[in-house]
Parts: C-alpha cells; structure tokens; sequence
C-alpha cells in the first residue's frame, strides 16, 4: 500500500524510521520545506507544497496513494486542512497525529490567547526581556510593542524584515536539556517566555525552567482542527491505524 506521510515533526521522523524497510508499505514523506536544511530521512523524501488542494488531489492520484497520515506540526493547519479536503475528493483514508498540548502545572503562571497580534499586545506597556519561540512566521506582531527586549530562538535565522528592532537571535534545534533552559533564561535575563501550545517532549523543558523560576507563559493556543478527522495521539497509534488498514485490505 503506498502512503503519504506529510512530516516536519518529531512524529513524523518517528515514523518515517518506523515506516522504512517495511515490506507492506510503500510510504513516502513529504516536507514543507519550512526547514532549510532537514534531517535526513529514511523514506523517499518530497520537499515544498502541492499547490493548493488541486495540486495534492492530482498528486494523490498521480502516485496511486492508498493513505494518507498528516503528522505535520500542530500550527500547520492550512496543510492539515487542504490534507482532509484532497483525501476527501479522491476517498482515502486520512488521519492526523496529534500530539496533545501542553497543559497547565500547579505553579505555572500561564495565559493563552487566539492569534499572535492579541499575544504581543498583551505584553503590556512596561519593557520586558522576553524569550520567543514562536518560528519564524510569528515573529512580525512583535514590531508593534518594539519597546520590549526580544531574544528569538529559531531553527534558521528570520528575514531581518519580521524582527522587532531590539532584537537578538539564536538558532537552535530542540530537543532541549531542561539544565540548558534554566541556564539560557538566566543568562539573557528573561522575564517572560512566549511560545505556541506545540505540546510534546521536545521542547517542553523550557516551561519548566519557566515555572520553577516562577516566569509567566504566554501561548497561542492550538487553531480548530477539521471536524470529524481521525486522530490519535502519538507514533504507535499511528502504526496500529496502518497495521489495521493493511489487515481490512488484505494487504
């Protein structure tokens, strides 16, 4: 059975390892392409968009695809989308791995907020040191309050066009030790973390850190995904999804 994997995540490495070699799938990983130098993956591996819903319907149809798993990042909605409509058109199996979002710890000083703009203006008025972790597409609200202080972690350097103009950027790809957080906090003299309710292991340290030195969180909270997509929430109930397809067709 040939397979999509629509990938970017840890999930999707996940199983794309999981998926290499195995004699009753023919998966195949596609990339967005966000990511300027990925890591090499043991499928064959597709880089940048479709085109729109047309253009995944007519890939999907070009390759003979039997399935399709979506274990792009939780804040891909539009691919997440355009993924559950082109399934839909041509009939095949869809489902999305979803890891669950972060939630609140005893201790924890968070607020989550709809879209990035109301975000930065919740920032308030007084200046503050702040951490984002947001990617490199969030980053343009940010210029609105430019009196606060930004340290920018991202996995490549932003276009110096989206950045607030005070500044400073590191790159860096998770996971992160929770010591490294701690350490990276205190040297940049952080005073409030901002980041998405990406959920996961892998960056998770940093609400930790965040919370035992008693730092406020800031989040965007996870956008509505289709209504009616199969789901589950990790690797292994990915693997049982495909394992059972393969058993009702036989395969």
């Amino acid at each position: 059975m040939r397979v999509l994997l629509l990938g970017g995540t840890t999930e999707g490495a996940a199983l794309a390892r999981a998926l290499a070699g195995n004699s009753r799938v023919r998966a195949r990983l596609s990339l967005a392409g966000a990511t300027r130098a990925p890591r090499p993956q043991p499928l064959p591996t597709r880089i940048g968009g479709f085109g729109g819903v047309a253009g995944l319907v007519e890939y999907l149809r070009a390759e003979c695809i039997g399935a399709v798993v979506d274990a792009t990042h939780p804040f891909a909605a539009q691919m997440t989308r355009h993924a559950a409509e082109a399934a839909g058109r041509c009939g095949l199996p869809l489902l999305r791995v979803d890891r669950p979002a972060w939630l609140p710890q005893p201790g924890d000083n968070w607020a989550e907020f709809p879209d990035m703009t109301s975000l930065a203006a919740a920032l308030g008025a007084a200046p503050r040191r702040v951490l984002l972790t947001v990617g490199q597409k969030e980053l343009a609200p940010f210029r609105a309050a430019p009196w606060h202080h930004y340290v920018i972690r991202s996995v490549d350097p932003p276009a110096a066009d989206v950045l607030p103009p005070d500044a400073e950027v590191l790159t860096a790809t998770g996971p992160f030790a929770l010591e490294d957080e701690r350490a990276l906090l205190r040297r940049h003299r952080i005073g409030l973390l901002v980041t998405k309710n990406s959920g996961g292991a892998a960056t998770a340290a940093k609400l930790t850190a965040a919370r035992e030195m008693g730092l406020p969180v800031r989040l965007l909270a996870r956008p509505p995904a289709p209504e009616g997509l199969a789901r589950v929430p990790d690797v292994a109930g990915a693997l049982g999804w495909l394992h059972a397809l393969l058993a009702e067709r036989g395969v």
